[in-house]
């Protein structure tokens, strides 16, 4: 590893699949060949010789060859070319482009790939054109590509071992590329390090002989401590997804560049703490329990994301003073447990979870008996929040009166009447729908004596959490015959897979529709879950910003003006004073600062300039009280 006394080792890039995200070759197919009826033959082909020629299942001369002859292109497509490839650099190494500026003396390309389009691409990043050595092509009279400078060492077998011989650079090299040819000017002991570099494909056979595995160049700039855009590399940054959240979870984490593993299922407690070591980002619905013993265990947690509207089963407080930061979706789902809930009053009201089971069965029971229009009846609606007001809306357009009951004061919308109480709501209502949080206070807030205050043959929904209702004393009213009918999402303790059996004493009753907690189940919610809970995640992460965090103090941030120093501390006296003292002791220029506090923590957010010691982070850290502390830039 170099140190600030001796210069940067010489770094070879190869240029297609590391320096770009793409094949050169395999994009001038693509344009040459258009619209041509057998183009989609032909370019797939010239991808699979690309793909052996790279992993050193076949000799590189002999694939070069045999693409070529398949690539019908002419000088003409060369210059659409060059526009795609510029779009198409790693994003690793766009966003380090300074670095290669900064450095392009130490910097050459070496690639079997061709100076015609790879010269022009690499300009941009300050890499002269004797610093690039690729093959040329060969042209007929009327331009089109009839093959490559048979002379230049580039276009045999073990070209890029020669061509390092002929280059005879004096100090310490270091290959970074994705192809065998790239493996094999180390192998041939003409460079001291041998990078495998797989942001954009990872070829088995070339990882494996590798001395290091690059996801990214600012893991090379990270391990070797030189001048990086981001303050860490985002691959060091491990994703753990639980219970199956929307796929499109996944493909934002992963475009982001983070390492992602995927568990189908919940956890158990022991189960999740032993596979929290290293996980700085965790994602769960509502099965997995998030404890104490998880937190105290999570040695690298930033932030949890809840994909669901609660929260209940995370120790916000404790995630809180550990510094890790919870987002969850409180609008996301909103709509699809609204159509739910209109859908299970209609259904109890025609008594279908009892008509059907009979036809299936056989049975022909046309009987009106018990059933009714939901037009004109009640709907008292206990939580009058983003689902209970909106089911309002809903359930007054299909022609229901609506009362509600919040302990908090909130606008009503259409016609809705606010009880005064919860008893007066029960005791008025057709059909009762809970829409009320899972905090601890709340458990069986619905329970025997509530269910007596209903209507006799009143409608119950439970879309809300399962321990807020006293089943029993639930499945007692049915029984009994007081209550008409019920509709239950959520239970107290619910399977953890699908392979889990579901065991209830609602199983069976008359007119129970029971459901497995798929409130907001629907295509449109899990992916609007799936994107709004990532991009809290990844705010928080790359910039500092909490709003809509449950657990942290929001702050909305303005622009990043240069670096920004993240601290997390306990909410007691003087922290601010003594972080700003160390800043004035080294004396660091302060461009912005934004203190935000809660009854447990404090988050002050430090905008700098990028000149300071590098003594003040450590300083930093050591402020007493401190929680978490981490630099943005």
């Amino acid at each position: 590893m170099p140190n600030a006394a001796a210069p940067l080792p010489y770094l070879v890039f190869d240029f297609d699949s590391t320096f770009t995200q793409v094949e050169g070759l395999d994009e001038l197919a693509d344009i040459a060949l258009h619209g041509r009826s057998d183009a989609a033959e032909r370019v797939a082909k010239i991808r699979a010789l690309t793909d052996q020629g790279m992993a050193g299942e076949i000799g590189f001369q002999e694939s070069l060859a045999r693409r070529l002859a398949l690539l019908g292109a002419n000088e003409r497509h060369l210059a659409p070319l060059v526009a795609r490839l510029k779009t198409k650099v790693s994003e690793s190494i766009r966003r380090n482009g300074a670095f290669f500026q900064q450095f392009a003396d130490r910097i050459y390309v070496v690639s079997s790939g061709f100076r015609e389009f790879i010269e022009p691409v690499v300009a941009e990043f300050g890499i002269a054109p004797d610093h690039v050595l690729a093959n040329t092509f060969t042209f007929d009279a009327a331009g089109n590509i009839t093959g490559c400078d048979p002379s230049n060492v580039l276009s045999r077998d073990g070209g890029k071992i020669r061509q390092l011989v002929l280059l005879d650079l004096d100090g310490p090299v270091y290959v970074l590329g994705d192809g065998y040819t790239d493996y094999q000017i180390r192998e041939a002991g003409l460079a001291h390090r041998f990078y495998a570099y797989t942001e954009n494909v990872a070829r088995p056979t070339v990882v494996a002989r590798a001395d290091e595995v690059l996801p990214t160049f600012d893991e090379f700039l990270y391990q070797l401590k030189l001048p990086m855009t981001l303050s860490y590399p985002k691959n060091r940054i491990k994703v753990l997804l639980l219970e199956n959240p929307n796929a499109r979870a996944k493909e934002l984490f992963t475009q982001e560049g983070y390492q992602v593993e995927e568990v189908r299922g919940g956890l158990d407690e022991d189960e999740l703490i032993a596979r929290i070591e290293g996980v700085s980002i965790l994602g769960i619905r509502s099965k997995t329990q998030v404890t104490q013993r998880v937190l105290d265990a999570a040695n690298r947690l930033i932030s949890i994301g809840a994909f669901c509207i609660g929260t209940n089963q995370i120790d916000l407080p404790g995630a809180m003073k550990k510094g890790v930061a919870v987002f969850n979706a409180p609008f996301s789902n909103t709509r699809s447990v609204v159509e739910l809930a209109l859908g299970e009053i209609i259904v109890l009201a025609r008594r279908i979870p009892e008509k059907n089971p009979k036809m299936h069965a056989g049975e022909w029971d046309k009987s009106a008996n018990g059933s009714f229009e939901i037009r004109g009846k009640t709907l008292g609606i206990v939580g009058y929040g983003n689902i209970g007001s909106q089911l309002s809306v809903v359930a007054e357009a299909v022609g229901m009166k609506v009362v509600y009951y919040d302990v908090a004061e909130k606008l009503q919308l259409g016609n809705a009447v606010k009880a005064r109480t919860l008893a007066e709501l029960l005791q008025q209502s057709d059909v009762v729908t809970l829409h009320i949080d899972g905090r601890p206070e709340n458990e069986n807030y619905i329970g025997a004596t509530e269910f007596a205050l209903m209507k006799k043959g009143a409608l119950f929904l439970n879309n809300a959490r399962g321990h807020v209702v006293d089943v029993p004393a639930l499945a007692a009213a049915l029984r009994s015959g007081h209550l008409g009918g019920a509709a239950v999402d959520v239970f107290p303790y619910e399977p953890k897979t699908n392979h889990e059996a579901f065991e209830s004493e609602l199983r069976g009753l008359p007119n129970v529709l029971l459901t497995p907690h798929i409130g907001g189940s629907t295509a449109e919610a899990q992916r609007n879950i799936a994107e709004f809970v990532p991009e809290r995640i990844m705010q928080y992460i790359n910039t500092g910003n909490t709003q809509q965090s449950v657990n942290f103090p929001n702050i909305q941030l303005p622009a990043q003006q240069a670096h920004r120093l993240i601290h997390i501390h306990a909410n007691v006296p003087g922290v601010l004073a003594n972080i700003n003292n160390v800043l004035a002791q080294h004396h660091v220029n302060i461009l912005g600062q934004y203190l935000k506090t809660n009854e447990h923590i404090g988050y002050v957010i430090t905008d700098i300039n990028r000149q300071y010691d590098q003594e003040v982070i450590q300083a930093l850290r050591a402020v007493e009280h401190t929680i978490k502390f981490r630099v943005l830039y």
